[in-house]
C-alpha cells in the first residue's frame, strides 16, 4: 500500500508530485528545497532584475530546506529522529560544502538528532533558481 502525502507547511512542490509517500513503514520524501510556502521567496537568493542568481548564502538555503524537510516529515505524522538517509544536491559543491557541512551537523549530528546515513552530489543546475535540495526516507513509528 502507497499513501501519497503533502505538508501544509513545507513549499508547494514544483511539479506533479507529492512531498512524500509512505510504502509500509518507510516515508519517501521528495526532494525539497529552501523556498517559502505560499509565496516565491527564496531565503538565502537574491535575484537580479532578470531573474538569474546575483548572489546566495548557502547557509540560509540549508536552514531553510532542513526546516522544510522536517515539516514534511513531522506532517506526514514520523519523527525528525525516524530520519534514516539523507540525499543532498548542490549546485556548486567545491565553494558550498564546507558551509553545508557546517550546518548540516546542526540539524543532522549530535544528541536528539536522527544522525542519518547521507550522500552529497555536486549537480549542474535544479530547476528554480536554489543551490541546494534535500530528499530524506525515514522509517514510521
Amino acid at each position: 500500500m502507497t499513501d501519497a502525502l503533502n505538508s501544509a507547511r513545507a513549499p508547494e512542490p514544483v511539479g506533479p508530485y507529492p512531498h512524500a509517500k509512505r510504502v509500509g513503514n518507510l516515508l519517501f520524501m521528495s526532494g525539497v528545497g529552501p523556498r517559502v510556502r505560499g509565496s516565491k521567496e527564496i531565503p538565502g537568493v537574491t535575484l537580479a532584475a532578470d531573474g538569474s542568481v546575483q548572489s546566495h548564502d548557502i547557509e540560509a538555503q540549508c536552514r531553510s530546506c532542513f526546516a522544510n524537510c522536517r515539516a514534511v516529515v513531522e506532517d506526514a505524522g514520523a519523527r525528525w529522529e525516524d530520519v534514516v538517509d539523507v540525499t543532498v544536491f548542490l549546485t556548486d559543491i567545491r565553494r558550498d560544502f564546507a558551509a553545508y557541512n557546517r550546518v548540516y551537523a546542526e540539524w543532522f549530528a549530535g544528541p536528539g538528532n536522527p544522525n542519518p546515513t547521507r550522500t552529497t552530489l555536486g549537480i549542474t543546475a535544479l530547476p528554480t533558481p536554489i543551490a541546494v535540495e534535500v530528499k530524506a526516507i525515514a522509517v514510521m513509528r
